[in-house]
């Protein structure tokens, strides 16, 4: 009987230990979220998709809306015109809202502005740890990125200015937390 027991906490450890293992090589999980999901979250998802991979970081990352439009769910024409111009095609792209599920298994939620991480909160309390607006988490202090929606191309130039000078934090950061 005392061997039987010995044999199972013995079993237990390897699997305690297997695990921790397995949690460790476990990707950070970054949701960027922003009103729509067809511009600034779309344009985060896309950089630091190409961050990581230039990088070979182990990070994943989604985008997800806070206010879904289902009549506008592709990509802004600008921006993507932006980002292919990086080498970068987001023109497959689909607009997606955000869910519980999003919430559960990110690690970090990043939004484009404090009033999108303030719905986010009111929406999910238990996500208030993890999620923060982008330059917060990037440089410690909440500055919105600005909403190009609508706007000419200088705009989107500089809203995606924003976006590439808080993504390298981000990445550095974000990468840590899978160690």
């Amino acid at each position: 009987m005392f061997a039987l027991a010995r044999r199972s906490l013995a079993a237990l450890l390897c699997l305690t230990i297997v695990s921790t293992a397995m949690a460790a090589d476990r990707p950070t999980r970054i949701a960027f979220v922003d009103t729509g999901n067809t511009g600034r979250s779309v344009t985060s998802e896309a950089l630091a998709l190409d961050g990581v991979r230039k990088g070979n970081l182990n990070i994943q990352v989604i985008s997800r809306a806070v206010d879904l439009n289902p009549y506008n769910l592709v990509p802004e024409a600008n921006a993507e015109a932006l980002l292919k111009q990086r080498g970068i095609d987001v023109s497959a792209h689909r607009a997606a809202p955000l869910t519980a599920a999003d919430i559960k298994y990110s690690d970090l939620i990043l939004t484009a502005t404090t009033r999108h991480k303030e719905l986010i909160i009111a929406a999910f309390p238990a996500a208030a740890a993890k999620t923060h607006t982008m330059a917060e988490y990037a440089t410690g202090t909440s500055v919105d990125i600005d909403d190009a929606f609508g706007k000419d191309m200088a705009f989107y130039e500089h809203v995606l200015g924003q976006i590439e000078s808080y993504m390298p934090a981000v990445l550095t950061k974000a990468a840590s937390l899978s160690k």
